[in-house]
């Protein structure tokens, strides 16, 4: 079962396992993500940022990545929250968390759904730095992630 929000708020990192759990004796394992805003970015301090998206699509990309990931391994469960609007440094962006009977199944299909989330996700990141706001363009790096997982 794939679980996806998308929000302003903050949330709270116990409270959401222990519901994706709940009462599923199948789950061996769960394994969590959690990724902060940093107060530094490409050798710029970053003082707040802000995460724009289109409502509806952005939902549906994330729905679509947690179902990727479903097929590939034998999940019981996935939820993929991620924060939209302005956002400062310690604050937490997003929580991809999964759920398997074995540890391997559930930290792969984890990083799998970051990686994805990384280079597929419909959102637009603003900084704002000493030097003004800036637009964060795509890393080179995230996109070496996601490549492998390509099937060959």
């Amino acid at each position: 079962m794939n679980h996806v929000r998308v929000q302003t708020g903050d949330f709270d990192l116990g409270i959401e396992v222990a519901r994706l759990r709940e009462g599923d004796a199948r789950v061996g394992a769960v394994v969590t993500f959690v990724g902060t805003v940093r107060d530094l970015n490409d050798g710029a301090q970053v003082a707040a940022m802000e995460l724009e998206h289109y409502p509806g699509m952005t939902e549906k990309a994330l729905d679509d990545i947690a179902a990727q990931a479903a097929a590939r391994w034998p999940l019981f469960a996935t939820l993929v929250i991620h924060r939209v609007g302005p956002l400062l440094p310690l604050d937490q962006i997003v929580l991809v968390a999964v759920t398997a009977a074995h540890r391997g199944d559930a930290f792969a299909a984890c990083e799998f759904i970051m990686d994805y989330l990384k280079t597929d996700a419909p959102f637009w990141k603003k900084e704002d730095t000493p030097e003004g706001a800036r637009w964060v363009d795509a890393r080179v790096t995230d996109d070496s992630a996601r490549a492998r997982w390509q099937v060959r």
